[in-house]
């Protein structure tokens, strides 16, 4: 919930209208109950605490039915999305693509040109979008000596310390990346696909990560608050993880997924856009990275997709963040957390069974 006092941000200004009304509709949710997919039964109110929640708000047909708050966390402060921030990586790739400013068949190297001696010399667009490029990078926070540390010193993230002689930004760090396995073959859940994405969007719009996502989404979702981006010592946006948002705001950019892009009046996503993300990606290819806890679930645009009986999907981050968009319950949940353990195997066995339980009550009559 501090962030901006401890590295380097660029904002990301949230327009100079009145923020989009969020109408309050209390319920009362804490006793709903489910069970956790270990076999414990469990209510939603019990969960929270369980699973380190900082901060979580329900909308239902675009009312507040739930907010609560906890530890360090505010209605007006700021949290780290961590890799929630893909989703919007991908939401904007999208955008673009409809707006014929992005081509997802074409080389990333048409693009990047630099990349071309990296793993991603010989991949396209639509790979990099999707997650299947075969590159060597370990996503495990369990091992120390894998590779997301090194990106995250590369960023700034972690602390260089004396003699590094590393990378020294995101894009220096990029630039050393070595193909393994083949492209298209399967999911490969790799933050560096988001920051190359990033990378991309930067030479596709002219514009910085920072004032593309402004223009196309904060300031014309209504936003109460400027969203910002932890940057590294170049000013590079991380695209990866480095998005801080209001837990209202990241509402507010749930909703504008749910009514297929429309916010604050108007058509903020093109609807093809939406679309294309909320159909999902190939179950084949994602069953390929061994999620136990998420069968049958699928891969598009940097969202998650649950292919559940309710169409849900999700941006997901570690250590707890998300936002989950049920459109057949007409809900979104989004929630900031600080779980100790960083895979969301440590909260997925409670906070996606509570989810769909919140759902199934709110669609009864």
């Amino acid at each position: 919930s501090h962030v901006r006092e401890t590295v380097p941000t660029a904002n990301v200004w949230r327009g100079s209208g009145a923020p989009s009304p969020l109408p309050a509709k209390p319920r009362e949710l804490d006793g709903i109950a489910f069970t956790a997919m270990g076999g414990e039964p469990m209510t939603f109110g019990q969960m929270l605490p369980r699973t380190y929640t900082d901060g979580i708000l329900v909308l239902h047909k675009g009312n507040v039915v739930y907010e609560k708050y906890f530890g360090a966390l505010t209605p007006e402060r700021p949290h780290l999305a961590m890799s929630v921030t893909k989703s919007f990586v991908g939401t904007l790739a999208a955008i673009l693509v409809a707006e014929g400013k992005l081509d997802p068949a074409a080389p990333v190297t048409k693009y990047l040109p630099e990349m071309k001696d990296t793993a991603y010399g010989d991949a396209t667009v639509r790979q990099v979008m999707d997650m299947t490029v075969g590159v060597k990078y370990s996503e495990n926070y369990a091992d120390p000596k894998a590779e997301v540390f090194d990106y995250a010193r590369a960023g700034g993230m972690l602390a260089q310390g004396p003699g590094y002689a590393g990378p020294k930004s995101f894009y220096d760090f990029l630039k050393t990346l070595q193909k393994e396995g083949a492209h298209d073959d399967g999911f490969a859940y790799k933050t560096v696909n988001a920051e190359v994405l990033a990378w991309i969007l930067r030479r596709a719009s002219g514009q910085s990560l920072a004032d593309l996502l402004s223009e196309k989404i904060w300031r014309r979702i209504g936003a109460e608050q400027d969203a910002y981006f932890m940057v590294d010592r170049i000013g590079t946006e991380s695209g990866g993880g480095g998005l801080n948002t209001t837990l209202r705001d990241l509402a507010r950019f749930g909703e504008t997924m749910r009514n297929d892009g429309r916010a604050n009046g108007q058509q903020v996503i093109p609807p093809t856009a939406v679309a294309e993300i909320t159909g999902g990606g190939d179950k084949g290819k994602f069953a390929k990275a061994g999620y136990t806890l998420l069968p049958g679930w699928s891969y598009r645009d940097m969202w998650w997709s649950t292919n559940n009986e309710h169409g849900a999907y999700m941006a997901r981050g570690i250590h707890g963040q998300s936002i989950y968009v049920d459109p057949k319950a007409e809900m979104v949940i989004v929630r900031y957390a600080a779980h100790p353990i960083a895979a969301n195997a440590g909260n997925d066995p409670l906070t996606l069974p509570a989810f769909h339980a919140i759902a199934n009550a709110l669609m009864a009559p």
